[in-house]
């Protein structure tokens, strides 16, 4: 039996994939101690973990990230990121640590697992190896880490390769760590005593476990050793949620359209539910909207050809679906790429950006590369994605990586191996634990 404790910042995105990953590894018989907000408390303890809450220095409600955080609503571009590095998520680090070593001081932890904005993690990766359980990264955003190949995260440019890629790509990294992020860094080193450029924090884990694919994830070029794709760990559950009473309209006989803004950037409607909704009202297809967990009546007006629910039964509306029309959360593109699913994303916010982005140069969808698309934009797209069957063949090969991926069952196998000394994780499992390939 394994002891593991679980670290994540007190966001719903961040904290759902851990509790996926709880599920399972208390299903198996291991001990899991789960370090978040006190509102996730009931949600931890239904997953079968013990949990421990954040010291309040490090809590907040992200259900009003803007209130919790004064002056953040009137931000955008590099000002809000750097924002949100400085103000939420670096703020709390010593905070962050003290409860991690408060943890590990009572009670005997085999590993550490930390999501990609839990940063007292990058300071925990900092102290020798003999003093500390193994760190294992999970990875539920996009791959931050750098590489010759990649440009900075954060600004939603594609690799590029060759001489000019490489010369551009150090130029870019230049100018984001010594300029743009700079101030960010300089209180990043002061907190954490890394060397490590902040979003690069991964790096001296144990394991980089990414909730992804290959084919939906930038080839880094070199491919750390440590790093593990082992797929989404939150898919939908068949019978999680209640059909709404119009569900048998579906089979109509049109295109179905599902618009989400997620269950976090759902605070504003008319960023894209409102546009979404205005230009498809005059199109052939039949639109379904979920609200992301609030009521439906907070929605705007539905036209004749839409319905809407606050949650939607994944499971059966995805493998009806002709497009999908999305903010880019992490959690929901894979849930869409699960099915075969093609996209039309808008969201430049949070990781978002880079989200969007991996949509495009995968060929799964249109990125709008807006918070705020117009209703013409909108249409323009999902005509094209529904006109060009590439998309969907494309999403399908993503589909079809994440149907062939282990899931949990790989990270725990991770974990076992690191326990056991392996340092990379890989003992007895052919150095690919994963079964999917790291493309260099």
């Amino acid at each position: 039996m394994l002891s593991v404790l679980i670290c994540s910042t007190p966001i719903h995105g961040h904290v759902v994939p851990l509790l996926a990953v709880t599920r399972h590894l208390v299903e198996q018989g291991h001990r899991v101690r789960f370090l978040t907000g006190e509102r996730w408390r009931a949600a931890v303890e239904d997953a079968g973990a013990q949990h421990l809450a954040l010291p309040a220095e490090a809590d907040y409600d992200d259900r009003d990230m803007n209130g919790a955080f004064p002056g953040r609503a009137a931000l955008s571009g590099p000002k809000a990121m750097r924002f949100d590095m400085t103000k939420v998520f670096l703020a709390p680090l010593a905070a962050q640590l003290d409860a991690v070593d408060a943890a590990l001081s009572t009670q005997h932890t085999d590993a550490v697992l930390a999501e990609s904005l839990f940063l007292a993690a990058g300071a925990f990766a900092t102290r020798p190896r003999a003093t500390r359980p193994p760190l294992v990264y999970l990875g539920i955003v996009p791959l931050p880490q750098k590489s010759r190949n990649t440009a900075p995260y954060g600004l939603g440019l594609p690799p590029r390769n060759g001489l000019t890629g490489r010369i551009r790509n150090a130029a870019l990294h230049a100018l984001a760590e010594k300029v743009v992020f700079a101030p960010v860094q300089k209180d990043w080193t002061r907190r954490s005593a890394s060397r490590e450029f902040v979003m690069n924090w991964p790096v001296p884990a144990d394991a980089i476990v990414q909730f992804s694919v290959p084919a939906f994830e930038y080839p880094r070029d070199p491919a750390p050793k440590n790093l593990h794709f082992v797929g989404p760990v939150s898919r939908p559950i068949a019978g999680e949620q209640p059909k709404p009473g119009w569900w048998d309209e579906l089979d109509g006989g049109r295109p179905v359209v599902h618009v989400t803004q997620g269950t976090l950037a759902n605070q504003d409607f008319n960023e894209l539910v409102g546009p979404a909704l205005a230009g498809l009202q005059h199109e052939d297809v039949f639109v379904v909207v979920s609200a992301g967990g609030r009521d439906p009546q907070t929605l705007p007006p539905l036209p004749a050809n839409a319905r809407a629910a606050s949650y939607l039964p994944y499971d059966e509306l995805l493998p009806r679906t002709d497009v999908m029309v999305t903010n880019g959360g992490y959690g929901g593109v894979h849930y869409a790429m699960a099915y075969g699913v093609p996209l039309v994303v808008a969201g430049k916010t949070e990781d978002k950006i880079e989200v969007t982005a991996r949509v495009a140069w995968s060929g799964a969808g249109v990125d709008l590369r807006t918070n705020q698309p117009d209703s013409k934009r909108i249409v323009d797209a999902v005509r094209t994605v529904l006109a060009d069957p590439r998309y969907r063949a494309a999403s399908a090969v993503v589909g079809e990586q994440i149907a062939a991926a282990p899931g949990v069952a790989a990270l725990e196998r991770i974990i076992a191996d690191l326990v056991d000394g392996d340092p990379t994780g890989t003992s007895g499992s052919g150095g690919d634990p994963t079964g999917l390939a790291v493309t260099p």
